[in-house]
């Protein structure tokens, strides 16, 4: 793919007033919806069953199969099926689950709402993906969990982590959000902890409008899912603790305390089409990817995010960081004249301590993490979608060729 910016037109950006390279905006994601997933989901729409039928399950037998695990448990988003895998590992108030700060909120959220402590790992200055040898250092007796984060879509360092927490007696989960279709040692990402959350919200590697799962190879953690995500309700005769009560199949038990975290028949249905495509997804994503790296290599100021040995990337986000000081500045400059120019970039993250939740109300203390402070500074995501045309990478191209030349210089 040849992609080269339209660098004849030299008018003034956009943000200054001049004409903008594209007439509307291009967002960073977008889902792609085909005929077949509205077939399938107006197939599903026309059954007998919305919610809590036969969809579900042959959407969790199909991903468990393309990942390679044993179970799959939908949940109704990533956030939920967040909460459902620190429930499973048995996090209680006053554990503490050790993570990055370079991600969205609901991954440090999930802990707090179980009544524990999320605790902040810096990240490494190169990927965005958590340090491994600060992580260990910062394991203390109230830890119960270690979360790796597959940064922008490619895998964490699994086989160091899930080390760590097996020697520290911890459960390991990695936030999967962004590396479905991703691979780690020539392993699918989603396959490499004791659990793996996925997210399927609009903008990941396939969507079902919001949704998540939890993937496991763990029977344990696979019943407690089960029932966390149905209000805590067992339906399973083996199962059920006062069985002499039982007389007919309406019989149920809550058991425990759960939620209403259902994934309906209607997602359920848009996700197992989408999973069918997910392969063509990644490989344009991939496309995409390597049209900027080229074109981009020799663009002053801006670095690409090193991709280690041994994995492929998703490539849910495209980062981009900017090396010329000051930092913060240039990347507000850089952002705000590439949204003029209609190229509908953004920043992945606001590191989660900076939240005025966790400063405020939480009176939490600032963590060293120097390295997080100065990547997300630096960071700016490019637009990444499986839909986009070979004229949207030259526009984005061109468009930041012309912003860098009037900051980067």
């Amino acid at each position: 793919m040849n992609i080269n910016p339209q660098t004849k037109n030299k008018s003034k950006l956009a943000i200054n007033g001049g004409k903008p390279v594209r007439p509307t905006l291009l967002p960073y994601g977008r889902q792609s919806i085909s005929k077949e997933d509205l077939e399938r989901v107006c197939k599903t729409l026309q059954s007998d069953w919305l919610t809590q039928g036969p969809e579900i399950e042959r959407f969790e037998q199909a991903m468990a199969k393309f990942v390679g695990v044993k179970f799959a448990i939908a949940f109704n988003s990533g956030t939920s099926a967040l909460h459902g895998a620190y429930y499973a590992a048995g996090l209680s108030p006053g554990d503490e689950v050790l993570l990055s700060p370079i991600t969205f909120a609901a991954t440090g959220n999930a802990a707090l709402y179980l009544g524990a402590s999320p605790v902040f790992c810096d990240v490494e200055p190169n990927s965005g993906n958590i340090d491994v040898s600060a992580a260990e250092k910062m394991i203390s007796k109230k830890t119960k969990i270690l979360v790796g984060i597959d940064y922008s879509g490619q895998p964490c360092d699994a086989d160091e982590l899930s080390l760590i927490a097996k020697k520290h007696g911890l459960v390991f989960i990695v936030d999967a959000a962004h590396s479905l279709g991703g691979t780690y040692k020539s392993k699918p990402a989603g396959s490499l902890a004791d659990m793996s959350v996925l997210s399927f919200h609009p903008l990941k590697s396939i969507t079902t409008g919001e949704g998540g799962m939890v993937l496991t190879n763990d029977s344990k953690y696979y019943d407690k899912l089960l029932t966390f995500r149905t209000h805590g309700i067992e339906k399973r005769y083996e199962r059920y603790v006062n069985a002499d009560e039982y007389q007919g199949a309406w019989y149920h038990e809550m058991q425990n305390l759960g939620f209403n975290y259902r994934m309906t028949d209607i997602q359920a249905s848009l996700g197992r089409s989408q999973l069918e495509r997910l392969t063509k997804f990644i490989d344009r994503r991939r496309e995409i990817a390597s049209a900027y790296k080229k074109s981009l290599a020799t663009m002053n100021g801006i670095e690409f995010l090193i991709e280690k040995e041994h994995r492929e990337s998703a490539y849910h986000l495209f980062p981009i960081l900017l090396s010329k000081e000051p930092l913060a500045l240039n990347r507000k400059l850089i952002f705000e004249a590439m949204r003029a120019e209609n190229i509908g970039v953004q920043v992945h993250y606001l590191p989660i301590y900076r939240h005025p939740y966790y400063k405020d109300r939480l009176s939490m203390e600032v963590p060293n993490c120097p390295e997080s402070d100065r990547f997300y500074s630096r960071e700016i995501s490019l637009p990444i979608f499986p839909d986009m045309k070979d004229s949207d990478i030259r526009d984005v191209v061109t468009a930041l060729d012309k912003v860098s030349r009037e900051f980067l210089q």
